[in-house]
C-alpha cells in the first residue's frame, strides 16, 4: 500500500519532469521498438514459451530451462540501460564498470544482500533475459511473413562480488547480439529515463508509458485501441477471455493514472470500447531526440 511519503515522492518526481525537458535534464533514454511493440511478463510464470500480439506483429520469446522467463520491473529497467548504452557508445559491448553498486545505482537500485536482497534479483533477471530467444513475426502484404529470431546478447561478463562496492580485477561486460543491436540503433524510441524512475514499481505502469511515447511519435490521426488488442500486447497475465479482458481494462486504468501524471500532455480516455488516442505532444521533443540521437548513431529516430 502506498504511503503519504512515496505519493508526495511521486508527485515531486512528476512536477520536476514536467518543469523541464528531458535533453536539457540529461535524461533522455531509448528502449527497442519491438519490446515496445508487445511486452515482456509481468509476473512470474513457470512457462517456457511466451507469446504476444500487436495487430500483424508477434512477439514470441523462449526461456532457457535452466533460467526461465524474465518478468517484472527489473528486466525492463536493465533493458533501458542496454538500450540506452547501445544508443550512446555506438557499440555491442557495455561496460558496466568495476564495481556492483555503481551499476545498480544506474538502475536506481539500492544494493543489498541475503535470499530476498536487491543483488540477488537483479542477477537471476539478467540471466533469465539474457537467456532468452526472441522471435519476431511480422504479416506484411498477403501471403508473406517475415522472421527474425536473435538472442539479446552474445557474452556475459559480470562480476557478481559479494561486497558490492568492492571492485573487482576486470570490469563487468555484456555483448550484444548483432541483431539486438541493429533493431536498437536503427528503430529507438526515446523515453524519459525519470519517468522510468518514477514508474519503477509497476511493470504495466512501464510498458504503458513507454507504449505511449512509441503511439505519440508516429500517431497522426485520432484512433481507438480496443481492448481486446491492447490486451494482447499488453495484458500479460490476464487470461484470454471476457472476464479477462474486463480484468485487464480495471488494471489497466489504475496504471494509467499514474502514467497521465508523468506524461499529462497525453490526450489519451479510457472509453467502453478502448482506449482512445489523440496526436499529442511527444514526451521527449523530437528536434532534441533528433539530434541527440544523430550524434550517437548513424541513423536518427523516426
Amino acid at each position: 500500500m502506498k504511503t503519504e511519503k512515496n505519493i508526495d515522492d511521486f508527485v515531486s518526481q512528476a512536477l520536476a519532469i514536467e518543469a523541464e525537458d528531458a535533453r536539457d535534464a540529461g535524461a533522455v533514454g531509448f528502449m527497442a521498438r519491438v519490446l515496445v511493440q508487445a511486452t515482456m511478463p509481468h509476473g512470474r510464470t513457470d512457462a517456457l514459451h511466451y507469446q504476444r500480439t500487436n495487430g500483424d506483429f508477434r512477439l514470441t520469446m523462449t526461456a532457457s530451462p535452466n533460467r526461465g522467463l524474465p518478468f517484472g520491473p527489473t528486466p525492463r529497467l536493465l533493458l533501458a540501460w542496454l538500450n540506452t548504452e547501445a544508443v550512446r557508445t555506438k557499440s555491442r559491448e557495455l561496460v558496466l564498470g568495476n564495481n556492483l553498486s555503481d551499476f545498480m545505482r544506474q538502475l536506481d537500485m539500492v544494493p543489498t544482500g541475503g535470499r530476498w536482497g536487491s543483488i540477488t534479483r537483479l542477477r537471476d533477471h539478467s540471466r533469465r533475459l539474457f537467456g532468452c530467444m526472441v522471435e519476431c513475426d511480422y504479416i506484411g502484404e498477403p501471403g508473406r511473413e517475415q522472421t527474425q529470431r536473435f538472442l539479446l546478447t552474445d557474452h556475459e561478463d559480470l562480476w557478481w562480488s559479494p561486497s558490492p562496492d568492492q571492485k573487482t580485477l576486470w570490469q563487468s561486460t555484456i555483448t550484444l547480439s548483432e541483431r539486438f543491436f541493429d533493431e536498437i540503433v536503427t528503430r529507438p524510441v526515446p523515453v524519459d529515463l525519470r519517468a522510468l524512475k518514477a514508474l519503477r514499481h509497476s511493470a504495466m505502469a512501464l510498458d504503458t508509458y513507454t507504449w505511449l511515447t512509441y503511439r505519440m511519435h508516429t500517431l497522426r490521426r485520432p484512433i481507438t485501441v480496443p481492448w481486446k488488442a491492447l490486451q494482447g500486447q499488453l495484458g500479460a497475465g490476464f487470461s484470454d477471455t471476457a472476464q479477462g479482458t474486463r480484468d485487464f481494462k480495471k488494471a489497466f486504468q489504475r496504471h494509467l493514472i499514474a502514467v497521465q501524471i508523468i506524461y499529462p500532455a497525453a490526450k489519451v480516455e479510457p472509453t467502453e470500447s478502448g482506449l482512445s488516442l489523440r496526436p499529442s505532444a511527444t514526451h521527449v521533443g523530437r528536434r532534441r531526440v533528433h539530434r541527440f540521437a544523430a550524434n550517437n548513431v548513424d541513423k536518427a529516430v523516426n
